[in-house]
């Protein structure tokens, strides 16, 4: 899609809604004790899912080259504000703080007052959240994914069949939440130690996948229908990884080792794939994203099982967007190797929408 295509010869109301990290909270790089890579939440990991302000500037100067721009912070005050303004249209940036159907919150606001929005609708939104449910739904529609156990309180296991090494995650966060180094668990021990920790911190469920043992990627895809584009893969290089973590996008990995300060050689892209291996991830990636009912944009994390096969292990509905490219973040440097400028990929996701509320 071309930049000349955003130009609807006429500037929308454009309100853009969004989460930033509070500025009296510790930076994520904060290690509230000294690291150890065997303790689980050494790091502040609060707000996570949340931005900065770079980010959030971005994107506002972004949809501000073709439209006027309200900033509405998603909180509790964002009702108000929406039925007040009655946009054309809201960039839904918004992660919110409270309950499994955060994600869903504002486009429920929104879908209550009539007012289009970019991404996906709340249903997809809190399916996504949830990895059991998203795995679920997967599994019926026979899209390959992690074997997986779902912990049914503090510490117990029952009837667990998994084959160790697994991964435990709590089972509705995003951002690498939750998924730290000592995640990676070998065996019953570990795996009590680790779901009592889990939910004392995060106060829910969660999920436990057997670990798969190939190459990682991560699928960003734009737009709807037959319209979806999915973008060069993006490769992740565990090789690059400090020896002392496990190969998995811990939050150690994302957010302490990789900065712009010192970023890791760790993202690919495109990746190095033969041509079967290459459409195999992008035509998975494609099933999950319909058969999930995303819209506008997506990120979409791939990775091999000892057979080679494509697994899904998560589905991003409000894929991170960091403008910096020293950030390392996937959408937008997969984008970059589409030939889409930042500003470019934001005003893409955007048109789709409009295109897609018929408001062209």
């Amino acid at each position: 899609m071309s930049i000349v295509s955003f130009n609807l010869n006429r500037k929308l109301n454009v309100a853009f809604t969004f989460n930033v990290k509070p500025s009296d909270n510790l930076p994520l790089n904060t290690p509230t004790e000294k690291f150890n890579s065997t303790t689980v939440s050494t790091f502040n990991d609060t707000y996570a899912e949340w931005d900065t302000w770079e980010t959030i500037n971005a994107i506002k100067s972004s949809l501000e080259l073709y439209h006027n721009v309200t900033m509405i912070e998603a909180n509790e005050d964002a009702f108000e504000k929406f039925k007040s303004l009655l946009p054309d249209i809201v960039f839904n940036y918004s992660e919110c703080a409270n309950g499994i159907s955060r994600e869903a919150q504002i486009p429920a606001m929104l879908d209550m007052l009539k007012i289009p929005y970019t991404g996906s609708d709340p249903l997809t939104l809190i399916t996504c959240l949830h990895k059991a449910r998203t795995k679920e739904i997967l599994t019926y529609h026979k899209i390959p994914n992690p074997k997986f156990y779902i912990t049914n309180g503090m510490n117990s296991i029952n009837n667990f069949d998994l084959a160790f090494p697994v991964i435990i995650k709590p089972i509705a966060e995003g951002s690498s939440k939750g998924i730290f180094n000592n995640s990676y668990i070998k065996d019953n021990d570990e795996l009590t130690s680790s779901i009592k920790t889990n939910y004392g911190k995060y106060k829910q469920q969660s999920i436990v996948e057997e670990y798969l043992p190939g190459r990682e990627f991560t699928v960003g895809i734009l737009g709807n229908g037959d319209d979806a584009e999915v973008l060069p893969i993006v490769e992740m290089n565990f090789s690059e990884l400090p020896k002392n973590l496990v190969p998995i996008y811990s939050f150690e990995a994302k957010w302490i080792e990789d900065t712009p300060e010192k970023p890791l050689e760790i993202f690919t892209c495109p990746a190095k794939l033969d041509a079967n291996l290459e459409q195999n991830i992008k035509n998975t990636a494609l099933f999950a994203y319909n058969t999930l009912n995303c819209k506008d944009w997506a990120r979409i994390d791939v990775r091999l099982d000892a057979n080679n096969t494509p697994n899904i292990i998560e589905v991003n509905p409000i894929p991170g967007a960091l403008p910096n490219p020293d950030n390392n973040s996937c959408l937008p440097k997969a984008a970059r190797a589409r030939g889409l400028s930042y500003e470019e990929m934001i005003n893409t996701v955007l048109f789709s929408a409009i295109k897609r509320h018929g408001l062209v």
